[in-house]
């Protein structure tokens, strides 16, 4: 099983007690920390270090500049009456509770696009190999010609090796290619891509029917 790293925050406050007790508290909650003093010295650890999220002093001389410059999600500790920088920025009023800050955090960290784990590139069944990238399949170095639709099928399949995809995410996937598409003609087309893949496309050892679940490529 593979465990999600944590997130990395970056702090950055003029306080250094107030540094050192978010450090200390954020630490606590399973976050990845690190801390910088001003403006000056977070750049510096931002040139040489990826952040999921940056907490910053209002109260910083080049706040402004520095929310403007920064493409990683912000939340910035403001204080009463303290106007926030042009930047529409998350902001939390000093004082508060760590677990408000903690909430807050994990509630933009929670908005992040979900990164995908990269897929395989090629895929090989016996003697064939079908690429991803050009949607090229060939059978001991000859190309085996596909239509767009058993292109696209192989892909949606080769991307999930060994995973069984069912008939309605196989249609969702092919209408976002611009293919019409509809359930029983993915069976006529997962026959007829059989018959280039299979020794016995009665008996298919590569592209298997699970039953109750879907199709799923079996690959080398």
């Amino acid at each position: 099983m593979t465990l999600e790293a944590p997130a990395h925050l970056l702090v950055v406050d003029t306080d250094e007690r107030l540094r050192d007790l978010l450090r200390g508290y954020l630490k606590a909650q399973s976050f990845l920390v690190s801390v910088a003093r001003d403006g000056t010295h977070a750049r510096s650890l931002l040139s040489g270090l990826e952040f999921d999220l940056v907490v910053l002093d209002a109260r910083l001389p080049d706040i402004r500049a520095l929310c403007d410059d920064l493409t990683t999600p912000i939340l910035l500790l403001t204080s009463p009456g303290h106007p926030a920088p042009g930047r529409d920025v998350e902001c939390l009023e000093k004082p508060f509770e760590p677990p408000v800050l903690c909430a807050r955090i994990n509630t933009i960290l929670d908005r992040r696009p979900p990164v995908e784990a990269p897929g395989p590139k090629v895929v090989r069944m016996g003697s064939m190999v079908f690429d991803l990238e050009t949607g090229a399949l060939t059978r001991d170095a000859d190309p085996v010609r596909l239509t767009a639709t058993e292109v696209q099928l192989m892909r949606v399949f080769a991307a999930q090796p060994g995973v069984a995809v069912g008939r309605g995410e196989v249609i969702a996937r092919l209408g976002r290619e611009g293919l019409q598409a509809k359930a029983r003609a993915i069976d006529v087309q997962i026959t007829r891509l059989r018959r280039k893949l299979e020794d016995d496309p009665k008996s298919p050892k590569y592209l298997q029917t699970v039953r109750g679940a879907g199709y799923m490529l079996v690959v080398d």
